[in-house]
């Protein structure tokens, strides 16, 4: 096949002419929809709650603490759980991340970072059901139940396998 022929598609029009839909118009209606998400609510809600954190100076001494704890951990966890501060630097990572995340704009980035993803997600999905049932989305953890994941013999989790 001609690499030209390699990026058409075969479709059909409403008056059930066939045609083809290059790639070219495939890739604009994807930059047309990138643009639809980059103007939602909750992009916009996102890109404001980032730049709140990132000027916030609180939240950079906790990033700061937050690191040099998790370089402690990383530490001791080479030794596993018999390191002497082990305990207490796992204690120290987890207590610096939840001083991080009871700080209002933290919680309300990540609120509104989880938004964004489970929009991405939705897109997603529905663009890949729109080709075939059995097609894999990226995030299919999403998704309960069917195929390797959850539990089986072959050790992937999903109970249906072996």
């Amino acid at each position: 096949m001609p690499v030209a022929e390699s990026w058409t598609a075969p479709s059909v029009q409403d008056d059930g002419v066939r045609s083809s839909l290059d790639m070219a118009s495939l890739l604009l209606s994807a930059y047309e929809l990138g643009d639809w998400i980059n103007q939602s609510a909750e992009v916009s809600d996102y890109l404001y709650w980032k730049s709140v954190v990132n000027e916030n100076e609180e939240v950079k001494s906790l990033q700061i603490e937050f690191s040099k704890a998790k370089e402690l951990f990383e530490e001791c966890q080479r030794f596993g759980r018999f390191h002497p501060n082990y305990h207490e630097a796992k204690d120290k990572v987890k207590d610096v991340e939840k001083r991080l995340m009871e700080l209002e704009c933290v919680s309300k980035f990540k609120a509104s970072e989880q938004a964004v993803d489970d929009m991405l997600y939705e897109v997603s999905r529905m663009i890949a059901e729109s080709v075939s049932d059995t097609i894999k989305v990226p995030g299919n953890e999403r998704n309960l139940g069917g195929g390797c994941g959850g539990g089986g013999s072959c050790g992937c989790g999903s109970g249906g396998c072996g």
